[in-house]
């Protein structure tokens, strides 16, 4: 499997990337422990992949993911909203996930 882009986290990520004056690299996309339901999302941009990642290309963007995240993150699409003023953001929709927080900021196995 993999992680998937929708078009409109595509769109984000390569104007971020523009904004940021990258012409290389990509969204590296992670897990970490924490957050109110055991486990929590990370983002960052990057300049390359790192070795053993998994490296998932959409339209020319690439998203970068170490080994252990990809245990959780595998079959995740990774999308973005744009509703209202509030909700702005990256949202991952995982497989993987048992439960998220209210927050939606972290999620449970």
């Amino acid at each position: 499997m993999a992680i998937e882009l929708t078009d409109k986290a595509v769109e984000k990520i390569r104007e971020i990337m523009q904004e940021q004056g990258l012409a290389e690299g990509g969204l590296r996309v992670g897990v970490k422990g924490g957050g109110c339901s055991g486990l929590g999302y990370t983002l960052a941009l990057d300049t390359e992949s790192q070795a053993g990642d998994k490296i998932f290309e959409k339209e020319g963007v690439k998203i970068f993911v170490d080994m252990k995240s990809f245990l959780y993150l595998n079959g995740t699409t990774l999308d973005y909203k744009m509703e209202g003023l509030m909700q702005r953001g990256f949202t991952f929709i995982n497989p993987n996930s048992a439960g998220d927080c209210g927050c939606g900021e972290s999620f449970a196995v």
